[in-house]
């Protein structure tokens, strides 16, 4: 395996039980953590080119929020977070009752729950990989964003894209009491990671 287009069918299906694994594990912490009724649903994961993720994903213009944690120890690579307005109204509103939400206008304390929600989002996803393959993962400290959906997304694109032209995308639907919206998760690791986890599977 050198680049994600060389993976098969049954290293996408392992790579799906992980995103449901990690939406479940997701679900339960931000229940505990807001006090809301949240569920999230099985998610849709599925490679795709730079450019497609973009398109697929919304428009690169938009502003949205997002939350990048760094992987390494024996999985390296990152996780990206996004997420749009309603997403960060509903839980600035769990937390500090706020109504009116400007991403542009955030302050620290509005920052710092925010990047806490991706942080534990994130891990979800890193403790599923590590309870199915026995794997050690260290994480840098979260960093937090808002800007272009486009402009976000050429973090990735610069730093992984010699590992090939594709991203593996999480795409998740989450009800806030009831209220259906989406958020994007981009999960990259490196190549020689993936090779390391699919080889403790014995695949």
């Amino acid at each position: 395996m050198k680049k994600y287009e060389d993976l098969k069918e049954v290293h996408i299906d392992v790579l799906t039980e992980i995103g449901n694994i990690g939406s479940g594990n997701a679900s339960t912490a931000l229940c505990a953590m807001t006090g809301r009724d949240i569920v999230i649903s099985m998610p849709e994961v599925r490679f795709l080119a730079f450019q497609d993720a973009i398109a697929h994903s919304g428009n690169p213009e938009q502003t949205v929020a997002a939350v990048l944690v760094r992987l390494k120890d024996e999985v390296e690579g990152m996780i990206l977070l996004i997420v749009e307005h309603e997403f960060v109204a509903n839980i600035l509103n769990s937390f500090f009752g706020e109504k009116n939400v400007d991403l542009l206008t955030l302050n620290d304390d509005e920052i710092s729950a925010l990047t806490e929600i991706g942080n534990i989002m994130s891990h979800s996803y890193i403790n599923a990989i590590s309870t199915l393959a026995g794997l050690q993962i260290g994480t840098d400290t979260p960093s937090f964003t808002v800007d272009m959906f486009g402009a976000i997304m050429s973090v990735p694109v610069i730093e992984f894209g010699e590992v090939g032209e594709k991203l593996l995308c999480i795409d998740k639907v989450i009800e806030f009491d009831g209220v259906k919206m989406k958020s994007h998760m981009l999960l990259i690791p490196t190549v020689k990671s993936l090779k390391n986890l699919f080889e403790k599977l014995g695949i």
